[in-house]
């Protein structure tokens, strides 16, 4: 007789819900993810107006062997389901000094670069990444798919002598300075962490590992736009039998003698035998649960570090570009005091330092015939209040000027699109904590078991994954944070 399959809830379809429910259903689990929105995706999710194609979130494609690791683990290949295409320019910065400086895919070309503006310093640029790529080797291959439930899980040998060789201890600012010593060079070298909510001297250096993922694994775009990605993730988690369910907020979480039996949505009762809370996990802790079945109290999520919140525009504009390229990092203001505002004394920037990405350079399927697809973002201070129309439409006029300074063309006048979209945003769509875009900032008092456990302390069979545990922000991260609660099911649960 056939043992009936055990039932798994997933909350929340973003990049961790559906990695988690592909691992789960391969593992034999009935599992149906719930989806509080209309589209599946989270943050990556996707629409479309008036002929433009916007993603809604995540723009930039690193570490492609994450991915591809995801895709092979069922038979899959990334080729599957969309074209990878390698960016060269990786993307374009400018300079205080107003100097465009475009970033070459090729490593040649990019330590000629650093010898022009520091000579000397490709040398030790080269170092540098080899010291990058053995702490990738072993951060993502090792320690980021650990459950970071006991430190006795990074007891090995191979893992303790990497640990000496990672320099945990030390911070990125420091560890950048020890290699060049150009202001530019510097921020260049240290806009990778950018991604992980936090200042270089607050984030360790063992996250250099990300210029690794930079410089030498390099910057991709999959063909037709990143929310290729999710649909990829939806075919590969259907694939093994998953249920996709829209329009399903989860309310509450039943449970009886810590044990959870099922959740409640606006409309249907879902029975569990376990349940991965992928959606927001301070929303879980503090909104769905009741207070007997919280793992931290609001004085916990109140003293986490985020990462910032952004202020997003999509626009369209009905004329081609001449000098885009698809990404482009505007570090033309003060990087100190825009950091400032975001992390030491939250404010609305006083003059931001912004990203603007044109993927219809690369892909023109995301626009209509002749004109041009625009993603603009200016970092900002998670929980800031005074989210208004007056001030979205101020900063967007600031950072529009700049960029047909910078491009030297009018863009304003042929806008024909315009979509904002901020804090209050993020907490109507995704209930995010204060309002965030990427999760828990990587700081050292924050990473591996000092971040929110991906394990309910309160009842027995309620997981978490996604950007508020580990292993951190990000798409890859996401990625290895579904995978990881699945295989701490098995080893608890069974499969």
């Amino acid at each position: 007789m056939t043992q009936a399959k055990k039932k798994a809830i997933v909350i929340g379809s973003g990049v961790a819900g559906l990695s988690a429910a592909a691992y789960l259903a391969k593992g034999n689990y009935e599992v149906t993810i719930l989806e509080k929105n209309d589209s599946e995706g989270g943050r990556a999710r996707q629409f479309k107006a008036d002929g433009f194609t916007f993603d809604m979130g995540p723009s930039w494609y690193w570490m492609p062997d994450v991915f591809e690791k995801f895709y092979q683990d069922f038979g899959f290949t990334t080729s599957d389901f969309y074209e990878l295409i390698r960016l060269d320019p990786s993307y374009r910065v400018i300079a205080k000094n107003g100097e465009a400086v475009e970033i070459p895919a090729n490593m040649n070309e990019l330590e000629a670069l650093f010898e022009k503006f520091e000579p000397g310093s490709a040398e030790r640029l080269r170092k540098f990444l080899n010291e990058a790529a053995y702490k990738y080797e072993v951060g993502i291959n090792d320690l980021v798919y650990k459950p970071s439930l006991s430190l006795m899980e990074f007891a090995d040998l191979r893992l303790l002598k990497g640990l000496l060789k990672m320099d945990v201890l030390s911070n990125m600012r420091k560890h950048v300075r020890s290699v060049v010593s150009h202001p530019f060079l510097q921020e260049l070298m240290e806009f990778p962490v950018l991604f992980l909510g936090a200042l270089p001297e607050n984030t360790p250096a063992l996250y250099s590992l990300m210029n690794h993922a930079d410089f030498t694994l390099g910057t991709w775009y999959p063909q037709g736009g990143m929310y290729n990605i999710i649909e990829a993730f939806v075919k590969v988690a259907q694939a093994q039998g998953a249920k996709l369910c829209l329009n399903q907020e989860v309310l509450k979480i039943v449970s009886e003698n810590g044990i959870a039996k099922g959740v409640q949505t606006q409309t249907d009762y879902f029975e569990a035998d376990v349940i991965i809370g992928a959606a927001d996990y301070h929303h879980i802790d503090q909104h769905i649960l009741e207070p007997a079945q919280r793992s931290y109290s609001a004085n916990y999520w109140d003293k986490r570090k985020l990462a910032p919140s952004c202020l997003l525009y999509y626009v369209g504009i009905n004329k081609r570009l001449k000098n885009a390229v698809h990404h482009t990092l505007f570090f033309d203001t003060d990087f100190g005091l825009h950091s400032h505002e975001i992390y030491t004394q939250p404010k609305w920037p006083s003059n931001p330092l912004f990203y603007a990405s044109v993927p219809s350079v690369t892909d023109p399927s995301v626009a209509p015939e002749g004109c041009e697809n625009l993603f603009l973002l200016i970092p900002i201070a998670p929980g800031i209040e005074g989210d208004t129309e007056a001030i979205r439409e101020a900063y967007f006029v600031k950072i529009m000027n700049r960029l047909e300074q910078q491009l030297a063309e009018p863009i304003l006048p042929h806008v024909i699109y315009k979509r904002s979209y901020s804090v209050s945003d993020f907490k109507n769509d995704y209930h995010a904590f204060k309002g965030n875009a990427y999760g828990l900032a990587n700081t050292l008092d924050q990473t591996a078991i000092l971040k929110p456990s991906l394990k309910s302390k309160k009842i027995k069979n309620l997981y978490y994954a996604g950007q508020l545990t580990v292993p951190g922000p990000g798409v890859p991260p996401s990625i290895i944070s579904g995978k990881v609660a699945a295989m701490q099911v098995f080893k608890e649960i069974g499969n």
